[in-house]
């Protein structure tokens, strides 16, 4: 048994939670946040196995806060963090336990490959992704409402094999999360006291498409791509509207 802890977020994700699971079979903890989720995803999760610990917790706009909470439940000194439409390859599983014997790191970058509609994203906002999902409890708290990153006191090592990611399966998924993310990300601004003018409206959202379809090559990922740089340019849209409309309210 895996001497380590899995900390899984979930809002609604019948649809994910079960082969999620099923990638870190043999873990000696699997902790699930859910922020009140309406369909059968508990239901899934208990039948998969009785003894994953289910927290309804709901998100309140800060995705750092369900993680951190996450942390405070964990009872290993490892702690692996997974969202439910992303999958731990066997080989990926076998380093990981491999690096608990390691003294010389207190966390790990993974890198993330998305597959999306079939095609793994080689380019554009998905290229060359990595993120720090493995580390020591005790060694830092997640920060940032949206976008979070661990920010670990230590030093970071590197695993070698990567997380896969099926993320915006359709583009009314796609389309929801963008909204609840900019959404988030524009009152995370407001609180920081930013202010954008039409100028940022405009033109913020053209240069990152520019950027991500063009400057990161995300037009050789096809369509998955093309669809890719226009709803990130759509999030950067909306996140500078709402953030004007906060700023300006009356």
């Amino acid at each position: 048994m895996a001497k380590f802890s899995v900390v899984i977020l979930t809002r609604n994700e019948e649809k994910n939670i079960l082969d999620c699971l099923e990638s870190i079979k043999g873990t000696d903890e699997i902790i699930v946040i859910d922020d009140n989720s309406k369909d059968r995803t508990e239901e899934v999760i208990k039948t998969f196995d009785k003894q994953i610990k289910i927290y309804k917790r709901a998100l309140s706009g800060d995705f750092s806060a369900q993680r951190n909470f996450g942390l405070l439940k964990a009872k290993n000194e490892w702690v692996l963090f997974l969202d439910a439409d992303e999958r731990v390859p066997r080989e990926l599983f076998h380093k990981i336990n491999s690096a608990l014997t390691d003294n010389k790191f207190d966390g790990f970058l993974i890198e993330r490959r998305d597959i999306m509609w079939g095609r793994e994203l080689k380019f554009g906002e998905a290229g060359n992704i990595k993120l720090l999902r493995f580390a020591k409890k005790n060694k830092g708290k997640w920060e940032g409402k949206v976008h979070e990153k661990w920010d670990i006191k230590g030093a970071v090592g590197e695993l070698d094999n990567p997380l896969m990611h099926y993320p915006h399966q359709t583009i009314s998924e796609f389309l929801s999360e963008v909204s609840l993310y900019s959404t988030i990300r524009a009152n995370e601004l407001k609180q920081a006291g930013i202010k954008v003018s039409a100028i940022d409206i405009i033109l913020y959202p053209k240069l990152k498409f520019l950027l991500n379809y063009f400057v990161k090559l995300g037009f050789m990922d096809g369509l998955p791509g093309l669809t890719v740089a226009l709803m990130m340019s759509l999030h950067s849209f909306l996140v500078r509207s709402k953030l004007w409309l906060l700023n300006n309210k009356n």
